[in-house]
């Protein structure tokens, strides 16, 4: 039996480290294939050997530090914490939480939770157009939303555009009613979701109604040059290298540009390349450009969602 003292941790701060019903702990022995128990504030470890104990001493000490700054862990810092550290990475939670996102209409400030994330928002801070490629769950859409609406509000924008490809628009919604916008809305609904976090949906109506947000198709963006915005465009990987082409050179004076895709989740038909394949070929090496690879390591949703992506992975990819 193994011992890690925490006698420099408060009651409360005992409580958040071990977790609900003991669920921190848990992720830590199921990881690591052990059991952890913890008493009089002390963690004991059922036999390991000395380099697994160190791992999980690591990870313990790492999840201190998010504590210790004031903050609740979550089950996803945990994973976090054992999967960089059993892969012989740093964990730098104190870096990833010093850089605040926005603020939720409730007040909660949203930070970077993984390194990949903390790539990201700093690459939007820094760059006028920014790619981020990776898996379901890692945050892509939500932190680039987030980030705009933070610009929208400090000034640094007049208006934010989010816009999708239309792959769905086809056969398969072509019997609905409406116009072109009016069939691919039910697809914009994550980007709904994020603006509704951060503005509330009566906000989000409004700044909709008087041309400050923009929900639309990509095809709505042709001929078009946006200057004053912050422009996002989501599900990237269903965008034709034609549409990508054009959808970059939109690009108008004190603008700025997200693109988030998975390239694993490609909609279009096997003899089109994906314009998010394509571009980050073509424009790597852009001083202005930034190209961030997000990982399931960046996942931020439910514990399972990673090993869902890890398997798919070792399966094939998709």
């Amino acid at each position: 039996m193994r011992t890690i003292h925490l006698t420099d941790l408060r009651d409360y701060d005992l409580i958040s480290l071990v977790g609900p019903s003991d669920q921190n702990l848990n992720i830590i022995s199921e990881y690591f294939n052990t059991e952890l128990s913890f008493r009089n504030q002390s963690l004991y470890i059922k036999d390991v050997s000395d380099p697994v104990f160190e791992k999980i001493s690591d990870v313990v000490a790492a999840l201190c530090t998010v504590i210790k700054s004031g903050r609740n862990i979550s089950p996803q810092d945990v994973i976090y914490a054992c999967r960089q550290i059993s892969s012989g990475r740093e964990v730098s939670f104190e870096d990833y939480h010093s850089v605040t996102v926005g603020r939720t209409l409730s007040g909660k400030v949203i930070t970077p939770r993984t390194k990949g994330q903390y790539d990201f928002v700093t690459a939007m801070e820094r760059s006028p157009i920014v790619f981020a490629i990776g898996p379901a769950g890692t945050g892509k859409t939500y932190l680039a939303v987030i980030k705009a609406v933070t610009a929208l509000k400090n000034g640094d924008v007049k208006r934010i555009v989010l816009t999708r490809p239309a792959v769905e628009a086809g056969e398969n919604l072509g019997f609905l009613p409406g116009d072109l916008k009016e069939k691919v809305d039910p697809y914009l609904t994550p980007l709904y979701d994020a603006l509704n976090v951060m503005l509330g949906r009566e906000q989000t109506e409004k700044l909709i109604e008087r041309g400050i947000v923009e929900i639309a198709p990509l095809a709505y963006m042709r001929g078009r040059t946006l200057e004053d915005s912050y422009v996002i465009l989501d599900e990237a990987q269903n965008t034709t290298a034609m549409q990508m082409k054009m959808f970059l050179t939109r690009l108008g004076f004190h603008s700025r540009m997200v693109v988030t895709g998975d390239t694993t989740q490609i909609d279009l038909k096997p003899n089109i390349e994906s314009g998010l394949i394509q571009a980050a070929k073509i424009l790597e090496g852009i001083k202005e450009i930034e190209i961030i690879q997000l990982t399931g390591d960046d996942v931020v949703r439910h514990p399972l969602v990673q090993k869902i992506i890890e398997r798919y992975e070792s399966f094939g990819g998709k």
